[in-house]
């Protein structure tokens, strides 16, 4: 017996059909993640926007109005979903960036913003502790003001200042020590 096209999928799994909804996704995942893929030549970039493709698929897909092919319908879905991706991606960077290089100053020389380097420094600020930790990532990671970082830290914003400082200054001195056990 044939397997229903897409048409006869699509109606089956607007009207709740999870198995149609199912044979749907499987029979143009190949084609999502390698458009994903071709959009962005990274292997966890191309199956983030594939995996999120599929969850928009689940909550849109009774807005496809079947006046052009499935698969071109799903190409705006793709598309749109990379183009998030790589904004998200674009801010994560500078976010990262911004932060490294406004709190670390490691002097003369040292590029802030090289890969290892972002890396390194990710895994020094997992080590803070807790309270220096998270004015790090709310401040730097997340760009609140510190007003904003009080408020979610519950406290005074000269207390957000005074963890910021603390955490600059034991970052400086872990990633010096990372750099000379190298």
């Amino acid at each position: 017996m044939d397997e229903p096209d897409d048409h006869a999928l699509v109606a089956r799994a607007c009207e709740g059909d999870r198995a149609a909804f199912a044979v749907l996704v499987a029979r143009h995942y190949d084609f999502i993640h390698r458009v994903a893929w071709k959009w962005c030549r990274d292997p966890s970039g191309a199956e983030d926007i594939a995996q999120n493709v599929c969850l928009r698929l689940g909550a849109s897909i009774r807005s496809w109005r079947k006046e052009s092919a499935f698969t071109t319908w799903l190409y705006r879905l793709i598309i749109n979903a990379a183009q998030d991706h790589a904004r998200a991606s674009a801010r994560e960077v500078r976010k990262t960036k911004a932060w490294a290089t406004h709190a670390m100053a490691l002097g003369e020389g040292a590029d802030d913003t090289d890969a290892s380097h972002t890396d390194d420094l990710w895994t020094a600020v997992r080590t803070l502790p807790d309270k220096q930790r998270c004015a790090v990532l709310l401040v730097y990671g997340e760009e609140l003001n510190h007003a904003a970082a009080a408020a979610v830290m519950d406290c005074a914003e000269s207390t957000v200042s005074y963890h910021l400082h603390a955490a600059r200054k034991r970052l400086k001195r872990l990633l010096r020590e990372a750099e000379e056990e190298q």
